[in-house]
Order: C-alpha cells, then sequence, then structure tokens
C-alpha cells in the first residue's frame, strides 16, 4: 500500500529536521560568502538599518538555489548515517523492508523540494536579483560617508587627498594638508592649514571645508600662463589666507537605481521570458546577417561574368548601357598614373570592405553574446533544481555505506563532493560562456558526471556492497595480486 506508515513518518522528522537545520547553516555560510564580496559596497556608506536590512533579504533569496542542494546532499547523509551506525537501518532490511522503500518517503520530499526550487527560480528569483542588483548600483553610486581618518591620506573624495594630523574632541581637523586634483594633474593645488573644519550644505549635496590659517600652492600650465601673461619665471601661485572654504560636490543622500533598465538583464526574467527574448534576438539576428550579405553583394564594384571570365561595369548601370569589359584590355590602355589610381581605389574599396564585414562580425558578436547569457540562465533554472535530486542519491546511498552519523564524517564528504560540483559546474558555466562548448552541454556538465556517481552509490547500497570496508579492498587487492603472479608464470 501507498498509505504512510509510522516509518515513513520516523524517516520524514529524522530528515526534514536536519535539513532544515543544515539549510539555515549553508545559507548563512553562503551570505556571508557573498557579503564579503560587496563589504566595499557596504562599508562607510553610513546607509541606513532599512537598505541594510533590504540588500540581506534580497541576497538572502540569491543563494536560496545554490544553498538547497547542499543542504539536501548534508542532511541525507547525516540522516542514512545515523540510521546506519545504530544499526536501524540493518533491522528495517532484516524486517524485509528494501532500501527503495526506506528512501521513498523523503524521495517524494526531495521531488517536491525540487520542484519548488524551480518555481523558486522562475518567479522569486528574477525579481529578487533585479531588485538586488539595482541596489548594489545605488550603494555603488553614493558617495562613502565621510570619515577622515587621522595620520594617513583619505582618497575616498574624487579629485582630493587628505592628510590630518590630529583631531579635535569637537572634530575640528588639526595641521591639514589637501592636494586638490579636480581641475587635472596639471593644474594641482596643494593646501596647508593650522585648523579645518567640515560641514555639509543644507541639501546635503555639497561639503563645505574650511581652513583657517594656511597657505596654498598652485602649478600653472602653459595655457593659464599666456591667459594670465605670467612670466615663465614663475612656475606656482603660492596664496597666504586666514580663512579659505573649499566647497565640494559631495553628495550624501541615497539615491534609488531605475530597476526598469535592468528588466532586459538575463538575471531579471523567467523561463518564458528568456525563451521569448532568445527567439526574437535569434529571429533578428538571422535578418541582419542576410540584410549584411545582400548589402555587401549589392554594393560591390565589379560583378563577374563565370562564363565569360569577364568583368562587368558597376551594377547601378542600366542594363541597356551595360557592357562586358575586359580587364587585361583595359589596364593595357592606361597610363601609369591612371593604373596607380586605379590599385589606390581598389585598395581603399577592400579596406571599405573590410571594416564593413569587421563591424557586422560585432554586431553578430553582441547578439550571439546575448543568447549565450539568456540560454545559460534558462538552463539554470531547471540544472539547479534537478541537482536536489542527485545530491539526495548520492547522500543517502552514502550514509547508507560509510555508516557515520553526526556532524564528523559527513560534513568532510559533503563539503568535499559540493566543492567537486562546484568546479565542475563553474567549469562548464565558463566554457558555456565563452562559446566553447554549446550552453546546454556546458550547464548540465556538473549532472552529466554526477548523475552516474549517484546511481552507483544507489546500486551499491541496495546490493550492501562493502564500498568502504578495508578489509575487503585489503581481499581485493590480494585476489589481483594472486591473478598478476599466476599470469606471470
Amino acid at each position: 500500500m501507498l498509505g504512510v506508515k509510522k516509518i515513513d513518518i520516523y524517516l520524514l522528522r529524522n530528515f526534514l529536521g536536519l535539513f532544515f537545520a543544515t539549510f539555515f547553516i549553508a545559507i548563512f555560510i553562503l551570505l556571508m560568502q557573498f557579503m564579503w564580496m560587496h563589504v566595499n559596497d557596504l562599508v562607510g556608506k553610513g546607509i541606513g538599518l532599512s537598505v541594510l536590512a533590504e540588500f540581506f533579504v534580497y541576497a538572502t533569496a540569491s543563494v536560496v538555489p545554490l544553498a538547497l542542494p547542499l543542504a539536501i546532499l548534508l542532511s541525507s547523509l547525516i540522516t542514512f548515517g545515523n540510521l546506519a551506525e545504530k544499526f536501524e537501518l540493518t533491522a528495517m532490511k532484516a524486517s524485509g523492508i528494501s532500501l527503495f522503500r526506506i528512501m521513498r518517503p523523503l524521495i517524494f520530499t526531495v521531488a517536491f523540494l525540487s520542484v519548488g526550487a524551480f518555481f523558486f527560480s522562475n518567479n522569486v528569483l528574477p525579481k529578487s536579483q533585479m531588485k538586488l542588483w539595482a541596489l548594489i548600483f545605488s550603494l555603488r553610486q553614493k558617495s562613502p560617508e565621510l570619515q577622515i581618518p587621522v595620520g594617513e591620506f583619505y582618497d575616498e573624495i574624487s579629485g582630493y587627498h587628505i592628510y590630518v594630523r590630529d583631531k579635535t574632541r569637537k572634530g575640528d581637523l588639526l595641521n591639514i594638508m589637501i592636494y586638490d586634483y579636480s581641475s587635472g594633474f596639471d593644474n594641482a593645488k596643494v593646501m596647508v592649514a593650522d585648523t579645518g573644519r567640515l560641514s555639509a550644505s543644507a541639501d546635503r549635496r555639497f561639503l563645505m571645508l574650511d581652513l583657517i590659517n594656511g597657505e596654498s600652492f598652485e602649478n600653472l600650465s602653459q595655457k593659464q600662463q599666456r591667459a594670465t601673461k605670467t612670466t615663465k619665471n614663475i612656475p606656482y601661485r603660492r596664496e597666504t589666507f586666514t580663512h579659505k572654504r573649499i566647497v565640494i560636490d559631495f553628495a550624501t543622500d541615497f539615491n534609488r537605481y531605475d530597476e526598469s533598465i535592468l528588466e532586459d538583464q538575463h538575471v531579471s526574467k523567467n523561463v518564458a521570458q528568456l525563451i521569448e527574448s532568445i527567439d526574437s534576438v535569434q529571429s533578428l539576428a538571422v535578418e541582419k546577417s542576410r540584410e549584411q550579405s545582400v548589402e555587401l553583394v549589392s554594393r560591390r564594384y565589379f560583378g563577374r561574368d563565370n562564363t565569360r571570365n569577364e568583368v562587368l561595369i558597376p551594377v547601378s548601370v542600366t542594363p541597356e548601357e551595360r557592357q562586358a569589359y575586359n580587364l587585361d584590355s583595359l589596364r593595357a590602355g592606361m597610363d601609369v598614373r591612371k593604373q596607380r589610381q586605379m590599385y589606390r581605389t581598389a585598395l581603399q574599396r577592400a579596406q571599405t570592405y573590410r571594416d564593413q564585414i569587421e563591424y557586422n562580425s560585432i554586431v553578430l558578436d553582441d547578439s550571439e553574446r546575448y543568447i549565450r547569457k539568456h540560454e545559460i540562465e534558462l538552463y539554470r533554472k531547471f540544472t539547479l533544481a534537478f541537482a536536489c535530486l542527485i545530491f539526495f542519491f548520492i547522500g543517502a546511498p552514502l550514509g547508507a555505506i560509510i555508516r557515520k552519523g553526526g556532524l564528523g564524517a559527513p560534513v568532510v564528504i559533503s563539503v568535499i563532493l559540493f566543492i567537486i560540483y562546484y568546479i565542475i559546474d563553474n567549469t562548464g558555466y565558463k566554457m558555456a560562456r565563452e562559446a566553447l562548448w554549446p550552453c546546454w552541454t556546458g550547464m548540465w556538465l556538473s549532472s552529466f558526471v554526477l548523475l552516474p556517481v549517484g546511481m552507483f552509490l544507489t546500486y551499491k547500497a541496495t546490493t550492501d556492497s562493502p564500498l568502504f570496508n578495508p578489509e575487503a579492498w585489503e581481499m581485493a587487492y590480494k585476489r589481483v595480486l594472486k591473478r598478476v603472479k599466476v599470469l606471470k608464470r
């Protein structure tokens, strides 16, 4: 019967508890790795907690498709490792229950999770990716929070390097030195002052730096020297001041990036939109290629009559005026100057056609890259969901074979297997991205490699094969060694 038994409830309780625990651990690890990659976009920007929480939510959604296979692998390996280590799996098999019957409730559960992973990648992930990258671009455009350190140059303000020797408790800057490159290196300015005070304008678009008791030195370019009629004996201008205010364009407000600009990106589309974009761009690329071919043929200067091996006059001439010319006779009737002019004209036309072909190739390459990105994203939505099933059929039989539970050996084995999967998947992705392989081959490479491994481990687990028993390997080695000695005789 296909009804739910007590053994099914027992297995589901053990598996789901471990699954949710390992899933949140995997989310945390991958989220920290993602945060480390974008730490420069977050640190020192002075963003509020609401923006930071929004970033965490979108980043968490982006790592879910990668954390789900890892959680299924680890939880299934620990579940069956615990059952085997406590001899519960042996008792079930002794009662006449096959391994497939034991795995059946978990197979349906993992299949449900795989389908859910696909719908998550298809419906939720595109929207979260669009919002996440819009938020990242907004953070990158925001000016950093101004926290000038003491004893080192501060270069977070574009066009300025600021050095402060000390600060007072009120925030005044002491013994300040400023290198101003905002007008270019040829017009660089150097300012030193005893004291400096920082403040922001009312609209927070400008930074005002008040310098007290200082000097400024400015390089004068040749253009400035001519404009001010300055002699070449004065290479710079020196100014002494008691008070000087510098106004710097330094917008500190957080401005949102327009999300609609990212709607045509591959990461923000579902399966239907990806297929529609691929078909439309492929049709446009084919039509563009045909138009370019017709254009190159129609713009030729000479046409050739293959039957008489003669060159015709330009195709723009009417059929009534069209006559056949022999190229050798035409050239023989020209003087040296006209022949050289003819060769130069032919060379210029050849170079023009070459440039046109190179431009057409660039246009078609852009279309091909656009199609590849969309195809990669399309296959990714299926491969990540399918990886959940593969990792279950690797983790469950592997746990039954090694008979080790807990967080020791299962965690090590899961990490090693996941690293192998990540390397293979990333290799296939790069091959597909660079057009070295077809997109479907590169994106399904990890599944092609790991699926036979899962099938092999499942077969070994159902037949109770001592795959990781050292004594079995030792006996097999002795049998092989014995046969080699017999063959040598």
